[in-house]
């Protein structure tokens, strides 16, 4: 999963960038709400970590700006602890509120949870004939035995996963699981699902040839 993390405090970005990267996630930055904005608007993030207090633009208006053609959820963070500002928060389009400082623990759950939200998935835990996805401790178990995934490699099953029954393009995939700093003209894509194939069996991911891949539930049962 692709989050932008937009955050005018160095430490504050770099970290959570980094604590989101050993997490598995793909990460973008932005230290001011112009930068943001524009990143918003070119790419499709699974979540977007926003901070209010923005120098350019703050936090309300990228948050109101964006909302006017994208539907992407966000998760805004501030410093203020006022009712007033969390009903703002979430009355604005936001769909989570979350104060500072805070749990990096609660952080974590929290973007997980706005993930499978999003994805009209409400439990942690998807069955996918002997394949056990579970978004929370993020692992996959093929019956009762873990199977061993790199980060990437979890991160293209877990999306497809949540997208189950959809052909997803392998640019949609790209925009989803790959930062800035990857190169999209790689055959990263196909060197991933060819090793998630070997490990999950050759019929997980199925191809549809000019179109993208697809999991489906009914195949694998």
């Amino acid at each position: 999963m692709r989050v932008l993390v937009v955050e005018d405090e160095p430490r504050l970005r770099h970290n959570l960038a980094k604590i989101l990267r050993e997490e598995g996630y793909a990460v973008d930055e932005a230290a001011d709400g112009d930068e943001g904005y524009f990143k918003a608007e070119a790419y499709d993030y699974s979540v977007i970590v926003l901070d209010v207090m923005l120098p350019i633009m703050d936090g309300w208006q990228l948050l109101e700006k964006l909302r006017q053609t994208k539907t992407t959820p966000v998760l805004m963070l501030t410093a203020r602890d006022a009712f007033a500002d969390r009903v703002k928060g979430l009355d604005s389009g936001a769909d989570d509120y979350l104060v500072k400082p805070f749990d990096l623990a609660e952080l974590l759950a929290r973007i997980r949870a706005i993930i499978r939200r999003a994805a009209g998935q409400a439990q942690p835990v998807i069955l996918l004939g002997d394949v056990c996805v579970d978004t929370r401790a993020r692992e996959v178990r093929r019956g009762e035995e873990p199977v061993s995934l790199t980060a990437r490699e979890y991160a293209i099953v877990e999306y497809l996963s949540l997208n189950e029954g959809k052909v997803v393009s392998r640019t949609e995939l790209y925009d989803h699981l790959f930062d800035d700093t990857d190169d999209s003209m790689s055959n990263l894509l196909d060197v991933h699902i060819g090793n998630i194939r070997k490990k999950l069996g050759k019929t997980f991911i199925s191809t549809r040839r000019g179109l993208g891949y697809c999991i489906k539930r009914e195949a694998l049962t």
